[in-house]
């Protein structure tokens, strides 16, 4: 029988030491018992998969180093390990804290989440939707509508571009808008 070993200092030939050594199979039993739960408390705590992982790893890390801690008398297994899934969590915070910095990753996926798989099929439906109603457009009503929403520009660096007035821009826009929720709707688009 393989044996793991803490990271303690090892106890001479005592009812201590035999209580400090976990077997192979005893941690694999607990990891396969455990870490989806232990996993998803500690992703759905952060909400960061990659330093989920990392303070996974440590938790079940810590339950090798401190099985000899565990008593059955105090507490059953599950109370215990995550006592120490808790602990953990509490000082990855701390740590942020700390730290006082995030990843612009997880900004960015706050502030635009990722669509779910069926949000994206409504958004390509959308899409051609509205690239089939432009196409109905002359070029000079999408060239105005890509660049007042496409680049952001304001009407009058439109008009200045395109060589015509701002009120020539303005009504140009409208129009084509108007004619764009025609052809949705009649397409069958609601909006």
């Amino acid at each position: 029988m393989e044996i793991i070993q803490s990271k303690m200092e090892r106890y001479p030939n005592t009812e201590e030491s035999r209580a400090a050594i976990m077997s192979k199979e005893e941690f694999t039993q607990i990891y396969n018992t455990y870490f989806k739960r232990v996993y998803k408390y500690i992703y759905y705590r952060i909400n960061n998969h990659h330093a989920a992982e990392d303070i996974c790893s440590q938790v079940f890390e810590t339950v090798i180093c401190k099985y000899y801690s565990f008593s059955q008398e105090k507490s059953n297994f599950e109370v215990w390990l995550f006592a120490i899934v808790r602990n953990a969590v509490t000082d990855y915070f701390r740590a942020q804290k700390k730290r006082n910095h995030s990843s612009l990753d997880s900004l960015l996926e706050l502030i635009f989440p990722k669509p779910s798989p069926e949000e994206l099929a409504i958004r390509e439906d959308n899409n051609q939707a509205l690239f089939k109603a432009l196409a109905k457009l002359r070029e000079k009503e999408r060239n105005i509508i890509a660049m007042k929403y496409g680049a952001g520009l304001k009407n009058s660096e439109i008009a200045q571009i395109m060589g015509v007035s701002e009120s020539n821009i303005g009504v140009v826009l409208y129009r084509s808008l108007k004619k764009l929720h025609l052809s949705l709707q009649a397409g069958g688009f609601k909006i």
